[in-house]
């Protein structure tokens, strides 16, 4: 195939190509981060502002601690005071951050860190005892008095590689420190999720940036996982039929795959989880001060090497962290390291840096999911088909196809200026969004080139796409303009059952989400 096809038809394929490396939702994705949940990234997103009269702004959100019970008190969701949270951006193509957004917390109780005290017992025996949990009464957007709890942030915007570049601190617009509100502990404490909402922006903040005639958005706390996933049936070798089973998503006519799942809001493992986003709000032209106005983007979570715990430990005392700062955590795009990385490289991937992505390379010219879904189903499809598929695996090997969307982009879409083979998020921020209201939760795929894999927004459906994808769609034409094409990657031949619409039955889109600055929903309450 010519490689001068239109820039709608390489769209098209780096949407569908990209989405097989996001099956799901990146929770607990490596053996070594299950053990620091703070600092597991969840999702990652990077997408021009769709929010009215913000068209000259991109979003980049990633969110922290998985599997969030909005009940989890008495301590809840508190972050790593220890550990350096980074957004990262690449605008040249050296697979090397240029720009770095990074979040440094403090955690303190109230009263100078002596916590509210009550006084207990009668007149001639009294203590000052300290309370128990983080707030003690009612808190509102008006009345914070009775939080016995709070977080703070330091933004710091490095120039040039985060170990050494320059560091610049930025500020609040307003000349407050940056503050994280408390999670939704429940509704006696917070009134109902309306209430909660007001409470909760007053923590968006307006950050100056130097050099940039427009000030940025930030805002870190508490809100509804965004993303939607069959989680626990899909990690037990895919307990479900993976294919649409009714004759289209949402027909409920049984007319599709027999035994093929359906689609329905129960088959999201998520829906009563919260996470912790930070979100940053930033002009465009502030993030492509060069190359040609595509960025690359991931999230890094990273702590000092080492750590000595405290025996005798105290409320801000309880460890020394010293050393390098060392990574611990990285997401580009979603669930590159549960399902694309082989277990005993997946400590590996998440302190790995984009510029060596190429040791991975392995796992995407000769990726081992199809194999598995083949083992898992190929019988059971003979069966059901009565045919006599050979294998359900594509067989064209290497995945070249899968190759130049996962490590490289396409020119004139999301092609960085210099291209190095590299796993990020890619946003060409000279598309222009599209409103909530508008929006395809398929993205590129679905005719709506604001989506994935042009960065990815919330709303986008990377799981189906993913499946179809990894599976051999592309071997097979994809309609471009209403015309069927040819993109000339593979043939059906290669793909056996590429034309099947794969599904989770879990689905998802913009309208679950939120249509401003910071997007993501607002968080389930602990109580009602």
């Amino acid at each position: 195939m010519k490689v001068l096809k239109i820039s709608l038809i390489a769209s098209i394929v780096c949407s569908t190509l990209l989405g097989a490396n996001a099956f799901a939702s990146s929770h607990r994705e490596a053996p070594n981060i299950t053990r620091f949940p703070t600092l597991d990234s969840t999702d990652f997103y990077a997408f021009n502002s769709y929010e009215a009269g913000r068209e000259d702004y991109v979003t980049l959100i990633a969110n922290y601690i998985p599997l969030q019970d909005a009940y989890g008190g008495p301590n809840y969701y508190a972050m790593d005071p220890a550990a350096v949270y980074s957004i990262h951006i690449d605008n040249d193509g050296d697979a090397i951050e240029d720009l770095t957004f990074q979040f440094n917390f403090t955690n303190e109780l109230a009263n100078n860190n002596q916590g509210i005290a009550l006084t207990v017992g009668p007149a001639d025996n009294q203590r000052s005892v300290s309370v128990p949990l983080k707030n003690i009464g009612g808190i509102t957007a008006a009345d914070q008095s009775a939080a016995n709890f709070s977080e703070s942030y330091e933004l710091t915007l490095v120039k040039g590689p985060q170990n050494s570049g320059s560091a610049t601190a930025l500020t609040n617009t307003s000349g407050a420190m940056f503050h994280k509100p408390l999670d939704y502990i429940g509704n006696k404490s917070f009134g109902d999720s309306s209430a909660y909402a007001s409470y909760a922006g007053q923590f968006i903040y307006e950050f100056n940036l130097d050099g940039c005639a427009s000030p940025g958005k930030v805002f870190v706390g508490q809100r509804k996982d965004p993303f939607v996933v069959n989680l626990g049936k899909t990690f037990d070798l895919v307990n479900y039929v993976p294919v649409e089973g009714d004759s289209a998503p949402g027909a409920g006519d049984q007319g599709g795959f027999p035994g093929g799942i359906t689609q329905s809001v129960d088959n999201d493992d998520l829906m009563d989880k919260n996470v912790t986003a930070i979100s940053i709000e930033v002009p465009k032209s502030c993030l492509t001060t060069q190359g040609n106005g595509t960025i690359g983007a991931w999230t890094t979570a990273s702590l000092p090497q080492a750590r000595i715990l405290n025996p005798n430990a105290k409320v801000g005392k309880t460890e020394v962290n010293g050393g390098a700062l060392t990574q611990v955590s990285r997401l580009g795009n979603p669930l590159v390291n549960e399902l694309v990385i082989g277990l005993k490289d997946k400590d590996t991937f998440s302190t790995s840096h984009p510029k060596d992505d190429t040791q991975f390379a392995d796992y995407v010219t000769h990726p081992s999911l199809p194999e598995l879904l083949n083992i898992l189903f190929k019988d059971a499809v003979n069966q059901t088909l009565g045919t006599n598929i050979e294998t359900l695996a594509p067989t064209n090997f290497p995945r070249t196809d899968l190759v130049t969307a996962f490590l490289t982009g396409f020119a004139g879409v999301n092609q960085l200026e210099t291209v190095t083979p590299s796993e990020m998020l890619r946003l060409n921020t000279g598309i222009p969004a599209k409103s909530r209201d508008m929006q395809s939760a398929f993205g590129v795929a679905g005719d709506d080139l604001a989506g994935f894999p042009n960065g990815r927004r919330p709303g986008d459906d990377v799981v189906d796409i993913a499946l179809r994808v990894v599976m051999g769609r592309l071997c097979y034409p994809i309609p471009v303009n209403g015309t069927d094409t040819d993109l000339g990657l593979c043939t059906s031949d290669d793909a056996s059952v590429g034309n099947v619409p794969f599904t989770d039955g879990a689905p998802v889109d913009a309208t679950m989400m939120m249509d401003h600055f910071p997007y993501l929903a607002t968080p389930l309450s602990g109580s009602k």
